[in-house]
């Protein structure tokens, strides 16, 4: 199947890479809308992609070589105990073969990548889209409309072309939500109190929740970046039932008095101290939300990335998620003798991908967030019994291998 022009309705990671699959499997035209105008902000957030699931993706095509990563090898588990000493006491390490990215860094280089004959348009916004018999219409909030062949929704968790695939499919609380924050890796060096490994990520655990901490490559050197899953204090009033995020500057004293107390009540000295250095413009809450959306592909229109499927962060598998979605497609085309055939073929790769990531990201909130175990009564061997119940007969996190 050769020809046909193709909206990509965002232009971030996974709208990105559908451009750039979309151009190798043969389609005429690709046009980019992304509302954004100028550099899309990333808020230097840090991602992890699982070695072998890079691997895949360089092989084809869909990771582009030359991407800014930094090592992982292991991940650490440690608990405050002040007879332990400031960092803390380890109960628990595993293996941790992952590589971790620069948001901002990982999408500039998906968006050098995007061949020059794509239509990349920003400051564009789509205010909805609709099928239209042997094709798919975009309406823009200017009043303009545009009719193409397919169109794909890699517009993200609060997407506009879920609701014309999905009627009503919409994110749901979870119930918790994620401080996050970065901060220059070499502040490290003037904390004293424990040591700090490169290649290591360490996981926080207290009553209630659990903080991921590790290094990611930033554009002036490498960056500490920290994810930390709790409920939000009670009694703040705040609502989470639409979708949202509290940028940077807009976290309010009620968030920012919970983060200190967190930190000084329930982390090793040394880690709180360390999160302590993140200066207030790098840091932000991110309420925790998931959906499964069925279908992921309806008429001449599909679904990509966290619009096809929302998936609560603790599986390390959001970025490879997208660019895997990208690459299924580039195969269901590669197939496909018709549109229709390209559409079919890709819900039947990727909606039961979706589906099981769901599933094991919700396990893995219960399990780390919403029903913690005693982590300071547990042996190593009890944690490792523990985690393999939470996969559940899934392989381990990252995301699933193309194969499967």
């Amino acid at each position: 199947m050769r020809g046909g022009k193709v909206a990509v309705v965002g232009g971030s990671i996974a709208g990105c890479a559908f451009a750039s699959a979309a151009v190798r499997a043969g389609a005429g035209e690709v046009v980019v809308l992304e509302r954004t105008g100028g550099r899309l902000e990333d808020r230097g957030v840090g991602l992890c992609v699982h070695d072998d699931r890079a691997a895949e993706l360089v092989a084809a095509g869909a990771l582009p070589p030359g991407i800014a990563a930094h090592r992982l090898e292991r991940r650490r588990w440690v608990v405050r105990d002040p007879a332990a000493g400031a960092g803390g006491r380890l109960f628990w390490e595993q293996p941790f073969p992952f590589h971790s990215y620069h948001w901002g860094l990982l999408w500039r280089g998906l968006r050098a990548a995007v061949p020059g004959a794509v239509d990349y348009r920003q400051g564009v916004a789509v205010a909805g889209v609709e099928g239209a018999g042997d094709g798919a219409g975009v309406r823009f909030a200017g009043g303009a409309a545009e009719r193409y062949d397919l169109v794909v929704g890699a517009d993200g968790y609060r997407s506009v072309v879920r609701e014309a695939v999905s009627p009503g499919a919409s994110p749901q609380y979870a119930g918790y939500v994620c401080w996050r924050g970065n901060f220059d890796a070499g502040l490290l060096e003037g904390l004293e109190g424990a040591e700090s490994h490169p290649g290591a990520v360490t996981t926080v655990c207290f009553p209630g929740g659990s903080c991921v901490i590790y290094r990611i490559p930033g554009p002036q050197g490498l960056r500490v970046n920290w994810v930390l899953y709790a409920a939000p204090p009670r009694g703040a009033g705040l609502r989470f039932d639409d979708p949202t995020s509290f940028p940077p500057g807009a976290l309010g004293e009620e968030l920012a008095g919970h983060l200190r107390a967190l930190l000084e009540r329930e982390f090793p000295e040394y880690w709180g101290r360390a999160l302590a250095l993140t200066a207030p413009g790098d840091r932000f809450v991110q309420p925790i939300y998931d959906l499964v959306t069925e279908p992921t592909a309806a008429g001449r229109m599909l679904l990509a990335g966290d619009a096809a499927t929302v998936v609560r962060p603790h599986n390390t598998s959001g970025a490879a998620k997208a660019l895997q979605d990208a690459t299924a497609f580039g195969a269901a085309w590669g197939r496909a003798g018709s549109w229709e055939d390209l559409v079919a073929g890709y819900q039947a790769a990727r909606g039961p991908a979706g589906r099981d990531l769901v599933g094991l990201a919700r396990r893995l909130g219960r399990a780390q967030v919403e029903e913690t175990p005693v982590w300071r009564e547990m042996s190593a061997a009890d944690v490792a019994g523990w985690w393999e119940r939470q996969l559940a007969g899934a392989a381990g996190i990252g995301g699933q291998a193309m194969s499967s």
